[in-house]
């Protein structure tokens, strides 16, 4: 087990990132200024970081990790190029290093990019949870919700807990002097049970978190929830039979599966894969390519949520971005470099997954808006088809929007009427075509419980999904041929 050592308290944030005998604020500008004024655009970019999780399990504590991290990502972009260096060090001298690759670049040929809109907006706590709550307190609450599991149910065989957060202090300063400071918290709370009955075992999970304290999870009526939503599912589980295998009419609940959404249609709607024309949706702008009433939308600014952001890793203010509209194209998700390329406005989307890496456009919080139908009136729509309330994991491939999800909860509907829940059903399709299917929007849209991340190109960031109950006239589902 690790030791944890709490992170310095401070009254000033910026503290973890300036220090009078390595960097202060005036040098940093300077420093930006000098390295990055020849090119069209770029950033100097600043980040203090820790971290701490927890791991409870089999009645005991198993891990108790804590790290912290501090350096500067320095990127440059002249035209389609783009130099970027980085360091796990705050100092002058390191700084100037990086800047030696900046030189590399061809001097900028149409001026400077014009800097990201300043806001006022502050969508979560600027306090960092880990050192609101002492260390045995989170021992404690991991030890009640291991023993509250148990004895829930006499068929619950192994619990496990995990509570994680962090914090981090981010600075971007660009070469004309503009600066925005963000400070993120972020927390998770997470269980897992194993149900047995008969010799079967199955297993059930529950999570939620979100850019907060931990104030709110460490509440009996938050985690009592996570108990019970994990047990229902091992329950649910254990009378489990094979899933049917073929194509059928498919009911998506509300929250989390709009996972399939991110997944299938998310990815396909950022700005890279597009300007390179390697996505389903390439030069679509403006096409049908849902059914009517299908809108999505990405909304980096609603307050506390996991996949928010004050100001994206470029500066830029997130916002809600409509990326399909009644079924129509509207736009894309866009970073800074991507959004100059296309002619477009850069959308809030600009991300990365520490300073140590490059920004690119990410989805923040993807979601797809309520309709008007009631959820009980889709259901009754479905003579033979599946309802899937949860899923796992899922794989996409970009450029034909193909995809796979296995669902970690799911049912057999037969006239209208939910029946018995399946085991080892996965969806099978590819997001075009599910867009164009959809033939029932509820009226009950609901956010996830804060528990995504999102991979890409080797970073993975926080991110929020979300929809009504929905109904696609046809998915093809793998399961057991009977």
């Amino acid at each position: 087990m690790a030791v944890m050592i709490n992170t310095p308290s401070s009254a000033d944030p910026r503290a973890f990132l300036y220090r009078e005998d390595a960097l202060d604020p005036d040098t940093a500008r300077a420093l930006a200024a000098e390295t990055l004024g020849q090119a069209d655009d770029g950033e100097l970019y600043l980040q203090y970081r820790s971290s701490e999780s927890f791991g409870f399990d089999d009645g005991r504590l198993k891990t108790a990790d804590y790290s912290s991290d501090a350096g500067f990502g320095l990127r440059a972009v002249s035209g389609e190029t783009t130099a970027f260096a980085h360091a796990n060090e705050l100092s002058v001298s390191a700084i100037r290093r990086a800047g030696e690759t900046m030189r590399l670049l061809d001097p900028a040929t149409q001026g400077p990019a014009a800097a990201p809109r300043k806001s006022n907006q502050r969508l979560y706590s600027d306090a960092n949870p880990m050192n609101l709550i002492p260390f045995a307190d989170k021992v404690a609450l991991c030890q009640t919700i291991d023993a509250a599991a148990r004895a829930r149910d006499p068929r619950v065989a192994q619990v496990s807990v995990s509570l994680a957060g962090s914090w981090s202090v981010v600075e971007i300063i660009r070469a004309d002097g503009f600066t925005a400071t963000d400070i993120r918290p972020l927390v998770r709370l997470n269980v897992s049970i194993v149900a047995e009955q008969n010799g079967r075992r199955e297993s059930g999970s529950f999570g939620l978190g979100g850019r907060y304290l931990y104030d709110d999870l460490m509440k009996p009526e938050t985690w009592n929830r996570a108990i019970d939503e994990a047990l229902a599912q091992a329950l649910v589980n254990l009378d489990s039979v094979a899933a049917p295998a073929g194509e059928f009419p498919v009911l998506l609940g509300p929250g989390w599966p709009g996972i399939i959404l991110h997944e299938a249609i998310g990815h396909g709607l950022e700005g890279d894969f597009n300007r390179k024309g390697t996505s389903a949706f390439s030069g679509r702008i403006g096409e049908r390519i849902g059914a009517k009433g299908v809108t999505v939308v990405d909304d980096g600014s609603i307050a506390n949520r996991r996949g928010s952001l004050t100001i994206d890793d470029e500066g830029t203010p997130t916002e809600e971005t409509v990326l399909i509209e009644d079924g129509i194209l509207r736009g894309y998700m866009q970073d800074r470099l991507n959004a100059r390329l296309m002619g477009m406005a850069p959308t809030g989307n600009g991300r990365r997954e520490s300073y140590a890496h490059a920004p690119m456009p990410r989805m923040t919080n993807t979601f797809m808006k309520a309709g008007n139908d009631d959820p009980a009136e889709l259901l009754s729509r479905v003579k033979k088809g599946i309802f899937a309330k949860s899923f796992g994991g899922g794989q996409v491939d970009i450029v034909s929007g193909k995809f796979v999800f296995s669902c970690t909860e799911a049912y057999l509907v037969e006239n209208g009427k939910i029946g018995a829940p399946i085991k080892g059903a996965t969806l099978i399709g590819d997001g075009p075509s599910v867009l164009t299917k959809v033939t029932g929007i509820g009226n009950d849209f609901a956010l996830d419980e804060g528990i995504g991340m999102c991979g890409k190109g080797g970073q993975s960031v926080p991110a929020g999904v979300g929809q009504p109950t929905l109904l696609v006239s046809g998915i093809t589902v793998g399961g057991t041929v009977s």
